[in-house]
């Protein structure tokens, strides 16, 4: 399904570009009782500017609206734990997560969900960006996938769903925050040759 720049795994709309990064690094094991999804978006922001964002397992609240406060104990590195304080309006109040994988190199960033009083258990999600050329400027491929436990009470297309819209939230924040940078940071344009 393609939506205002976002597409999903269930909808079979990727590009072959997305597709290759899809299988290349966003390989979650699903299980039974769980639903996986990945979505995708374009920026229009050079890809070090949409990373500084995202690597930032610390302070998630740069981009993320839901995110009031975080908290991580000692140096920010692979096993680290933060701990989130999540804005009135949504099912929970807090969320403990770990830094499972960060690659500066190939942007790459990879978390869970250890804890919390909201009902996502066994949550797991990967997020790449990717450079690319849009509108014959530097701009940013953003993939995020997860998988998560379906709820008592649920069906896995509800979860799914529900899971969906936080991520696009996120993701069209993380777009308005890049875009402004971008803006003022003036990257030129890429030359075709």
């Amino acid at each position: 399904m393609v939506t205002d720049d976002y597409i999903t795994m269930n909808g079979n709309g990727f590009s072959k570009m997305e597709e290759e990064f899809i299988k290349r690094y966003h390989k979650l094991e699903v299980k039974e009782n769980q639903c996986s999804s990945s979505l995708v978006k374009h920026i229009k922001a050079p890809v070090h500017l949409v990373w500084s964002l995202v690597r930032r397992f610390d302070q998630p609240q740069k981009y993320k609206p839901f995110v009031s406060r975080c908290v991580v104990q000692g140096d920010l590195q692979v096993g680290s734990v933060r701990e989130v304080n999540v804005k009135s309006g949504l099912p929970a109040t807090t969320s403990t997560e770990r830094l499972e994988y960060l690659d500066d190199d190939e942007h790459i960033l990879s978390m869970t969900i250890v804890g919390g009083d909201h009902r996502l258990k066994n949550y797991s999600s990967i997020v790449t960006v990717h450079p690319e050329v849009i509108d014959g400027r530097p701009g940013t491929l953003v993939i995020e996938s997860f998988v998560v436990d379906v709820p008592d009470g649920n069906t896995k297309d509800e979860t799914c769903y529900f899971v969906e819209a936080l991520i696009k939230c996120n993701l069209k924040s993380l777009a308005d925050v890049s875009e402004r940078l971008a803006v003022q940071d003036r990257t030129e344009p890429i030359k075709r040759m």
